[in-house]
């Protein structure tokens, strides 16, 4: 059997990093987000990126690191949401966006792990996504034509694998890790666990070790907020209390 697992994310990225090259990361804001693996992207210096994935992160954590750093040339995403950097390098043209809708961009990476080239979808349809797209009738209905992608290299947070590289993902965590996992040449894969092969229910894992060729564990972690909520205090807010 090969080896997958490797003792840190600098040598499981080994040999796989090159400047100009597309990444899938997995994860949805702070949640489910390969965390060593970024770092180590980060610090090995690679540039002009070109990252599929939902979002980048927030100022400072998870992509938003690689943004902080100006390795990112390009952005496939669905949301830019609290990531300030991410907004200012846009608006100030430093940064090329291609927004997409969520749905539309998980079903890229699907399809571009399942080897299909393109598919037609109404989503976007008389909005600007769908500009420079091809469109065609079914059925009377207008679709527009969306590529499916396929990087080189995904980097993916699991929750537990065995030494195959079959892996299970945790709750929300599950989100665009597993779609992402497939749509690239190599997959990569942090996870909180590694138990021996055959530990684990054939019917609970999510990712065959097929489609994963690295792994590293990055726990432990600390759990980032992305955004926090509080309530204010107010006396209002307290019921009464007699005697």
């Amino acid at each position: 059997m090969v080896k997958k697992l490797y003792p840190d994310a600098a040598s499981a990225l080994e040999g796989l990093l090159f400047d100009g090259m597309q990444l899938c990361a997995g994860g949805f804001g702070l949640c489910g987000i390969p965390e060593r693996l970024i770092d180590a992207i980060r610090d090995s210096g690679v540039k002009d990126l070109t990252i599929a994935s939902n979002n980048a992160g927030i100022d400072g954590e998870g992509l938003g690191k690689l943004l902080r750093t100006r390795q990112v040339r390009k952005m496939i995403s669905s949301y830019v949401g609290e990531n300030k950097e991410f907004e200012r390098q846009y608006l100030a043209g430093e940064l090329e966006v291609e927004f997409c809708p969520q749905g539309t961009l998980a079903e890229r990476c699907r399809a571009g792990g399942a080897g299909i080239p393109g598919f037609y979808t109404k989503t976007g349809v008389g909005t600007a996504v769908a500009e420079g797209k091809e469109v065609k009738v079914f059925d009377g209905q207008d679709y527009i034509l969306e590529r499916g992608i396929f990087a080189d290299l995904a980097i993916i947070k699991g929750w537990k694998a065995d030494e195959s590289g079959n892996l299970i993902f945790r709750k929300t965590a599950r989100n665009f890790n597993q779609p992402m996992a497939t749509a690239a040449k190599i997959c990569v894969a942090e996870v909180e666990e590694v138990v021996p092969t055959g530990s684990l229910d054939p019917d609970a894992i999510h990712l065959p070790g097929i489609y994963v060729k690295r792994m590293i564990v990055g726990a432990p972690y600390d759990k980032k907020i992305e955004f926090r909520t509080v309530r204010q205090h107010s006396a209002d807010a307290w019921p009464s209390r007699t005697r």
